[in-house]
């Protein structure tokens, strides 16, 4: 970057691991339009890949390691377009500024997070993102369809207390901690927490369903309908693993501490839930729904909690990034997406930055979001100069509506 004439700031809490900030000036005749993403991974066993995972080897024309999805790929995209464009003699509409960050795998604290609470004012301005969670192909059907993340859940952690009765372990002691943790674990194996249908689920199967045959479209409509839809899932069985998420708070079990020896019955125990939960809904809201899945068996504290989630989000460069895609992929759907999982998307959106996922990855089938974080994880190089292609046209066309100027 500094080859090119820009010039990149340093900045965070830590400067062993700091975040890097460089601007492109523009002609002022839109808001500045913000990329970011992280470049820290997370850790990988060499035993079971097949090629070393940190080597970046490149064989028969794909990229194997580490990050190569999440997401060394879309910082690679994302510094190149932006030079790109540094160098292109059209000076773009607005300032584009990549912010690249130390520790998204971990929480976000040296990163994104600082970013936005010790230094918002380098974002003055800003409404729109592009950053991680969407673009990859995922292929249903025999389709290609390309997600553009538009929001996704919050997290928080979610401590259920559980006490019963105690007593000397040789001895039958009914109505324990233990045994009521075991009805506890057993609800939220069984039971699903109440269907939410919002507005971006809403979208994505509306999306989904014109692009899909007949039989499929008359599928997929009734999960619109709370009362049909859990019962559809049921009925799709595995296929329905990814869709079940997005139309439901989750609780997943991952924490659990209680007693002191072997041979006497504790009186209380707890159990740490990682708590997701949908736009427009609160993590008051998950405990509520905690109660009423198993009545009486546990009290509940919200322990931790991510930054809220807007009920709805902000589409407005959706139509001109969707439309990106279909030029490049005249086969392929882009659709919005909601995502179970969530990113520094959540820190931007405090300053009231919306982000669109929209690093694009042409993948074949075999190649996809099931191998992030997971042994083997690789890319083909070719889908790499692709998704630049497709920033790089985004970066030109931005803002592409006139509401923003």
């Amino acid at each position: 970057m500094r080859n090119a004439g820009l010039h990149p700031l340093f900045v965070g809490r830590d400067p062993e691991r700091p975040g890097l900030i460089v601007r492109v000036p523009g002609r002022g005749a839109a808001p500045p339009l913000l990329l970011y993403g992280h470049v820290d991974v997370v850790p990988a066993n060499a035993d079971e890949w097949t090629h070393p995972p940190f080597a970046a080897e490149l064989i028969d024309g794909i990229v194997w390691g580490r990050g190569a999805l999440d997401m060394k790929s879309g910082v690679a995209m994302l510094v190149s377009a932006l030079l790109r464009v540094h160098g292109d003699e059209q000076v773009p509409a607005g300032d584009v500024i990549l912010a690249l960050a130390s520790d998204e795998e971990t929480g976000s604290r040296l990163g994104a997070r600082c970013l936005v609470e010790e230094h918002a004012e380098l974002f003055d301005g800003v409404r729109h993102a592009i950053g991680e969670g969407g673009g990859m192909t995922e292929w249903i059907g025999g389709r290609a369809f390309y997600p553009i993340s538009v929001s996704e859940k919050q997290r928080c952690v979610v401590r259920a207390t559980i006490r019963g009765a105690g007593g000397h372990a040789s001895l039958v002691v009914r109505n324990t901690a233990m045994r009521k943790l075991g009805w506890l674990l057993t609800a939220l194996e069984r039971k699903r927490l109440p269907v939410h249908i919002t507005p971006v689920v809403r979208q994505i199967l509306s999306a989904m369903a014109a692009h899909l045959p007949l039989h499929e479209r008359l599928a997929v409509r009734p999960a619109l309908v709370p009362a049909l839809t859990d019962r559809l899932l049921d009925l799709f069985g595995k296929d329905a693993d990814a869709l079940d998420p997005l139309l439901h708070n989750t609780a997943t079990p991952t924490v659990v501490r209680g007693g002191d020896s072997t041979n006497v019955v504790p009186t209380e125990v707890t159990l740490d839930l990682d708590g997701r939960v949908l736009p427009g809904q609160r993590p008051t809201d998950l405990v509520r729904e905690l109660r009423r899945l198993a009545p009486g068996l546990a009290d509940y504290e919200i322990l931790e909690e991510e930054p809220a989630v807007p009920a709805a989000p902000d589409m407005t460069l959706f139509p001109m990034l969707a439309g990106i895609l279909r030029e490049r992929d005249r086969a392929g759907t882009p659709f919005p997406v909601l995502l179970p999982g969530y990113t520094d998307a959540r820190h931007f959106a405090r300053l009231g930055i919306q982000t669109y996922g929209f690093l694009p990855l042409r993948l074949p089938p075999g190649i996809g979001g099931n191998l992030i974080h997971a042994a083997n994880e690789r890319v083909p190089a070719d889908a790499v100069r692709w998704g630049t292609d497709c920033v790089y046209e985004a970066l030109k066309r931005y803002p592409a509506v006139d509401s923003l100027n």
